[in-house]
């Protein structure tokens, strides 16, 4: 029924305007306004996401958008230069000062780093397999 069928995702952000600026600046995505004050990241990959404002906006507690990169260091170390700051979530995540986890090292998945935009929802880094 749906194998034909253009996939979009889409989240809510406290502050349009805000999210506007981190998704477009700090990150580098195409964006285009919306209809009725959405706002379209169109990232260089493919892909389509909706970002609408929501007055009592509350923050998923999980991540919603991972972004795949080639290099995990260069791109924190890239956003660190533009003030994100990335999360610590303590033990058993074996992350590096910089927030890496390093799970190839302990064969434990992708190495990953998370961090937050402006209305508090999860991001990721997620190095792609070399």
């Amino acid at each position: 029924m749906f194998e034909h069928t253009f996939v979009m995702s889409s989240f809510s952000v406290k502050n349009i305007d805000e999210a506007k600026k981190f998704y477009g600046d700090t990150l580098g995505l195409r964006t285009t306004s919306g209809e009725m004050g959405t706002l379209m990241l169109h990232p260089e990959g493919g892909g389509q996401i909706m970002v609408y404002p929501k007055d009592d906006h509350r923050a998923a507690t999980y991540t919603i958008l991972n972004f795949m990169v080639d290099d995990i260091d260069e791109a924190v170390d890239e956003l660190a230069g533009k003030d994100v700051e990335f999360k610590h979530y303590g033990e058993g995540f074996f992350q590096d000062e910089k927030g890496i986890a390093r799970g190839k090292e302990h064969n434990m998945g992708p190495d990953i780093a998370w961090f937050e935009d402006p209305s508090g929802n999860v991001l990721a880094v997620i190095e792609n397999d070399k």
